[in-house]
């Protein structure tokens, strides 16, 4: 049966996901997930004023992670984030079991809410990403967004499947949009209304994306200037659109140089940079070349965040 969700909780969920969202790095040693350092780098992103915490999306290199080391990350960030802001926790899988398994995990271990992707690889139909979505949902109690990429997952759940899940499962209140098609939050605003959440998951659009109707981003960049990525989301959620500009002006550059490589090459390099972890990842992603570093320096220069 459809979990049933008050308007009351629909509503809170609405006023709670908004605004910058870092799609968090997992810090890593050795070979090993550096343990210190997350929890280190979680605090810095609370003090710097980040609205929420996305542990173990891509960017925290989930597809490399063994089962035991994606929990135990998701456990850090909610025992470090204690209380004082919201945690989605990424828990998609291409495997719908999995998924169950990493969404019914995030849960009891306090989470706020999961993110989680459209399943990668195997390419199902809209109607088998319908079934997916909604049995994942209907294994927990929490809020879950619905997180479309289509450039790392290759299908793309249409605007029609997303908001028929909207309407038949109470607890999938939104998505995470990274397709970078601006047309998109319109048509879903217009299919779901405007109580469905919807975050950007491409910074470059973010402002845009936020005058369609979209509440705040998945962010890459506020790894690195998390100050400046939500005082970003404060100016469009408010209207100002002339401040955001501005604040946009000094983050474009980072953003493209982001991912100038492969994602997370590029944020690990920036975040360590700022000597909140070492620039490495899990194979089979390697360590950035020369010019994508003078590259990733330059921006981080331009946005004021080196000198």
């Amino acid at each position: 049966m459809p979990l049933k969700v008050s308007n009351i909780l629909t509503t809170r969920f609405a006023v709670q996901f908004r605004g910058s969202f870092p799609a968090l790095i997992t810090p890593m040693k050795d070979g090993k997930v550096d343990e210190s350092a997350f929890r280190k780098f979680v605090a810095w992103q609370i003090k710097e004023g980040t609205n929420g915490l996305v542990p173990v999306g891509t960017t925290g290199e989930s597809p490399t992670l063994s089962p035991a080391e994606h929990k135990r990350v998701v456990e850090i960030c909610i025992e470090e984030a204690g209380g004082k802001v919201p945690v989605i926790a990424g828990t998609g899988s291409n495997n719908t079991a999995e998924a169950i398994e990493y969404t019914v995990h995030a849960e009891k271990a306090g989470a706020n809410a999961a993110l989680v992707v459209v399943p990668y690889y195997n390419k199902p139909t809209q109607d088998g990403m319908y079934a997916h979505f909604r049995a994942v949902a209907e294994s927990v109690k929490i809020p879950i967004f619905v997180y479309n990429v289509p450039g790392r997952t290759v299908a793309n759940i249409s605007v029609e499947t997303l908001a028929r899940l909207a309407k038949d499962v109470p607890n999938i209140v939104g998505t995470k949009d990274a397709s970078a098609d601006l047309a998109r939050p319109s048509m879903q605003r217009i299919a779901s209304g405007d109580k469905f959440i919807q975050l950007s998951g491409e910074d470059g659009t973010a402002l845009a994306f936020n005058a369609h109707g979209g509440v705040g981003c998945i962010s890459v960049t506020a790894n690195v200037a998390p100050r400046l990525c939500a005082q970003f989301q404060a100016a469009t959620l408010k209207g100002d659109y002339a401040g955001a500009l501005k604040l946009q002006d000094r983050l474009m550059p980072l953003h493209h140089a982001m991912f100038v490589e492969t994602s997370p090459g590029p944020v690990k390099y920036a975040v360590s940079l700022l000597g909140h972890c070492l620039p490495d990842a899990r194979l089979p992603m390697i360590p950035v070349i020369e010019s994508t570093k003078k590259t990733v320096r330059a921006a981080m220069v331009h946005a004021g965040l080196l000198n």
